[in-house]
């Protein structure tokens, strides 16, 4: 356990970025913070100030828009992470991608692991990484274990896309990009996924790109 003045370099960084209102800044590929393991949170912001930060977080991910926030794209380096997914998608993309509406939730130190030998690969993009997609697989279905922002316990199996969410989330805490789990071939412009890769599946891209679709 650390003591209250170990806890006040982050206290005091994350009071300056919500000095002011608005969306907080994101950071980019490049920034460190992006590259290191985050702490375990153990109390070094106070209830109030972490409900702030939360709150903070909710905001700048739906500005962006995205639908997970890590504390280290603001530059924060503490486990914890925001996801909200409203899956404002077709029934064919629905049904391909198991991509189903996520509420807003907190994690706190999550973990993963795998649930099951299936994976699933489809593109995926980054706010940190703005502009790109590439395909990455992940495993189909996860156990993500941590806490709330209350400090409940999660204990929960998430599948489909939901699961691809909070492994990206979870890997930024560890100082992983999902490039570096990606097909790096698959590596796209956001205006070729909107003039060529819009299809559910990236067999189409792999065909023209000359990658096979990762298992």
């Amino acid at each position: 356990m650390a003591s209250p003045n170990d806890h006040a370099p982050l206290a005091e960084l994350v009071e300056q970025l919500l000095a002011t209102d608005g969306p907080l800044p994101i950071v980019a590929a490049g920034e460190p913070v992006l590259r290191r393991a985050c702490e375990r949170y153990d109390g070094q912001l106070p209830p109030a100030l972490l409900s702030r930060f939360v709150a903070a977080l909710r905001l700048t991910m739906h500005a962006a828009p995205g639908v997970g926030l890590a504390a280290p794209q603001v530059g924060v380096p503490l486990r914890v992470a925001v996801i909200e997914d409203p899956a404002p998608v077709t029934e064919e993309v629905r049904l391909t991608r198991g991509r189903v509406p996520q509420p807003f939730r907190v994690l706190v130190n999550p973990s993963y692991e795998a649930v099951g030998p299936a994976r699933a690969a489809f593109f995926e993009g980054c706010l940190s990484v703005p502009g790109w997609q590439a395909v990455v697989s992940r495993p189909a279905a996860v156990r993500l274990t941590g806490e709330d922002e209350h400090g409940r316990g999660i204990d929960e199996v998430f599948s489909g896309w939901p699961a691809r969410i909070v492994q990206h989330e979870t890997d930024h805490l560890d100082g992983t990009l999902y490039l570096d789990r990606a097909e790096l071939r698959s590596l796209s412009s956001n205006q070729a996924m909107a003039e060529r890769w819009t299809q559910p599946t990236p067999e189409e891209a792999a065909a023209a790109l000359g990658f096979e679709v990762p298992r």
